[in-house]
């Protein structure tokens, strides 16, 4: 373990104070007043982040004093001390101390014999003793109220107390359990909310790291790692709200989607033709379900060769996803990292030429088995690979596919992990393994979304399962490889709120489940739930029971109908909150303790989330039941399907039978809907409807083409709601896009009108 002994002086340099101790040089970086960066460039003197790509620490006034041996330094949100041994604590402006590092001894659990783990091994059980040092290593004392959230879609309830995580991306194909500590992301951004204030921490180092949340000790918890640089934000706050806004402003926020991969979108790992395609956009139409993109799993592809079809399966891929688009579906094709070693094969033969692919200590090409058998890998922390990688995306895109889904971009491989010592370019620093592989999908999808930006010129769609903090820039995600298991229906809700806060806002989970055989009711409750999710897709393993919704019976082929209408109709108020998302950094599931944190009954609760601020969800998610408990936090709330009024701070029984998912409405919101459609861009939006819950109501409402990047210029519509006292009004706030509404249609409790629209309007209801 690295040592700092002594505090012996410190120099302020800029927006740096230099911190000079006995065996060690360490700086804290002041990047705004709510964030302070702590550094100490064990591997390099620089951040190198793949997190963080720009300078974004502005001019911020401060106060550092050095006397006795300690430093204070002070910002106008927080103060901090340094003492010998590079022990921090971090506090409020009023002094209350809520983030300290303490030297207590730390207790590990004695190790099992070599005999006792022998005997345990022959049975199955996996043996991981705990490792009892790290040469980075971050202690923090308990004070016993504490909450953690974050670390990404890890197996647990949204608070992670009493738990210990790796940040190591793991394809993990057994059926999913808390008892994991790993899962396909790494996202070491973690907050912490105690009785007395909320605070956050990213420790932004890509190697393999470990977070215990007071599983070893409930005085301490740590963070460690062997490798890399100590590198860690405080962030300070009121909120968790504002904790998650300077997050995703050192590391970005998920930038507007295109309009229409809000829509529904139906997969399969067993889609092998053309026509198994064709007849699911032909049932989709006839079932009269709504449904946006069709995806195709790697059968697809000629002997699984990425950038490749299969002539036999696909003989006209080009004009048969015309065909598609026709009908109004986008195609969504899956890619996989690895190369078949193939000699022949263009990409094989382009990559091997250039020197694109990941290579042995001793210079020669890595080699593992995936999908195509023998395999090699695209170097992606490789600028020129990355450019390689995104001119080849053409080949998709020339041929009509509108997204792409990076999968096994762990990157996962037959054989086990690829070894620590494989060697990569880090954009022209030598690298290995060990230091790239969490950022492995990360790097992938940027590849990826520069080529669909340079082929199409539209916002892009990208899907990941791996991925590192940041990649929100680039991609959405979802949480790989669940189950159809009511348990897992359940997990989907802290996954994602969790995902959520942690940057990726643009996630979902494979509705009804990817392995084992979903129920009818089981597919009810999940599209019920699913519906809510950003990233709305059924996905499915092969050789499971299909789960396409006209394999159900009748009632649940209303069930789904009943439900993707309703999300179709709300797709204004997704992307109001996506636009809102891109300025904020705020998701758009929310666990209740994003604005709600003062409220005890919110801190662990797993089954409930917002939609924004508007809109709560109450899924049932237990076998057989026809109700669900539910907790309504303070103010009051409207029941979606009743209209009942309801006080908050309120836990009741509602009952709620197959086809009844409880939803409801905070007083005083507008919400947006668009009349139902087969799919987006189906007919064109004349009327937007607008409902009013309450009698004092505002709402900005975003529109424009959907589809490219031509509102980051101004070519957008914003719109001013109001409704008070029965009076509603509309301004027309930003002009910038020439399409707009012809009529409103305003509902409140009592009637419902339709009017003509104008940029400035005020009409007595």
């Amino acid at each position: 373990m690295f040592e700092f002994g002594k505090l012996l002086s410190c120099d302020v340099c800029d927006n740096k104070v230099l911190l000079n101790f006995a065996e060690n040089k360490a700086r804290l970086e002041i990047i705004r007043d709510d964030i302070i960066n702590v550094f100490c460039g064990f591997e390099c003197d620089e951040h190198n982040s793949k997190a963080i790509e720009n300078d974004v620490a502005v001019p911020t006034q401060f106060t550092a004093d050095f006397s006795d041996g300690v430093l204070t330094l002070k910002t106008k949100c927080v103060a901090v001390t340094v003492k010998d041994n590079m022990l921090i604590d971090f506090a409020d402006t009023n002094g209350n101390i809520l983030c300290s590092d303490t030297d207590c001894e730390r207790t590990v659990e004695p190790s099992l014999s070599e005999d006792a783990i022998k005997l345990m091994e022959q049975e199955g059980h996996i043996v991981t003793p705990p490792k009892s040092d790290y040469n980075i290593f971050v202690r923090k004392k308990v004070f016993g109220d504490e909450h953690f959230y974050g670390l990404g879609d890890k197996l647990s309830p949204m608070d992670k107390k009493y738990y210990q995580f790796t940040c190591w991306n793991t394809d993990e194909p057994r059926t999913h359990t808390e008892a994991y500590e790993a899962l396909y992301k790494t996202l070491p951004f973690l907050i912490t909310l105690k009785d007395n204030g909320v605070y956050g921490l990213f420790f932004d180092n890509t190697y393999r790291s470990v977070f215990n949340l007071c599983k070893e000790n409930e005085n301490y918890f740590w963070y460690g790692t062997d490798n890399g640089n100590l590198d860690y934000y405080y962030i300070a706050g009121q909120s968790v709200a504002d904790i998650v806004g300077a997050y995703t402003y050192l590391t970005g926020t998920t930038p507007l989607p295109q309009l229409w991969t809000l829509g529904y979108q139906q997969s399969r790992w067993g889609y092998i033709t053309q026509k198994d395609i064709e007849d699911v956009a032909e049932n989709m139409r006839k079932y009269n379900i709504p449904c946006d993109a069709v995806h195709l799993d790697i059968d697809y592809m000629d002997a699984y060769k990425v950038f490749t079809f299969n002539s036999t399966r696909w003989p006209n891929p080009k004009k048969a996803i015309e065909k598609l688009s026709d009908n109004g579906f986008k195609t969504v094709t899956i890619i996989d990292p690895g190369v078949k070693a193939e000699d022949g094969y263009y990409i094989y033969d382009e990559g091997v030429k250039n020197g694109y692919f990941c290579t042995t200590p001793e210079g020669e090409n890595y080699h593992n088995v995936v999908w195509p058998g023998d395999t090699v890998f695209p170097d992606f922390s490789n600028g020129k690979v990355r450019d390689w990688w995104a001119n080849n995306i053409k080949f998709l895109t020339d041929n009509g596919v509108s997204g792409v889904w990076n999968d096994m971009n762990e990157p996962s491989t037959f054989n086990g992990f690829m070894p620590d010592d494989i060697v990569m370019n880090d954009d022209g620093k030598k690298s290995d393994h060990a230091k790239m592989h969490n950022v492995y999908g990360h790097n992938m999808s940027r590849a990826t979304y520069e080529g669909l930006k340079k082929h199409t010129g539209k916002r892009p769609f990208v899907i990941t399962r791996a991925c590192y903090s940041g990649s929100q820039k680039y991609t959405t995600a979802w949480t790989g490889d669940n189950q159809s298991l009511w348990a897992h229906l359940k997990m989907a809700i802290p996954q994602l709120t969790t995902l959520g806060l942690n940057g990726m806002s643009f996630a979902g989970t494979d509705l009804c489940g990817f392995s084992c055989d979903t129920t009818p009711e089981l597919a009810a409750r999940w599209m019920e739930l699913g519906v809510f999710f950003p990233l709305c897709r059924n996905h499915s393993a092969n050789g499971t029971k299909h789960q396409e919704p006209w394999c159900f019976n009748d009632e649940v082929v209303g069930i789904f109908r009943k439900y993707l209408n309703l999300r179709y109709t709300l797709l204004p108020y997704f992307y109001d909150l996506f636009y809102q998302g891109e300025k904020t950094g705020f998701p758009l599931m929310r666990p209740l303790v994003f604005r709600y944190s003062s409220d005890p009954v919110t801190h662990t609760l797993n089954s409930e989330f917002t939609l924004g601020d508007s809109i709560l969800i109450a899924p049932v998610t237990n076998q057989g039941e026809n109700f669900k408990t539910v907790y309504l936090p303070e103010g009051n709330w409207y029941d979606y399907w009743t209209k009942e009024k309801i006080s908050g701070k309120n836990m009741f029984i509602r009952s709620a039978e197959l086809d009844v998912c409880p939803i409801y409405i905070k007083e005083n919101s507008i919400i947006p809907k668009f009349p139902e459609q087969a799919y987006i861009g189906e007919k064109e939006i004349d009327n937007l409807k607008l409902e009013i819950y309450g009698d004092n109501c505002e709402y900005e409402h975003f529109s424009d083409n959907g589809s490219d990047f031509k509102y980051r210029d101004g070519e957008y519509n914003l719109y001013k709601f109001t409704y008070k006292d029965g009076v509603f009004s509309a301004k027309l706030i930003h002009d910038g896009y020439a399409k707009k509404y012809k009529t409103l249609t305003i509902k409140t409790f009592e009637k419902e009108i339709t009017v003509d629209f104008a940029d400035n309007m005020k009409i007595n209801i």
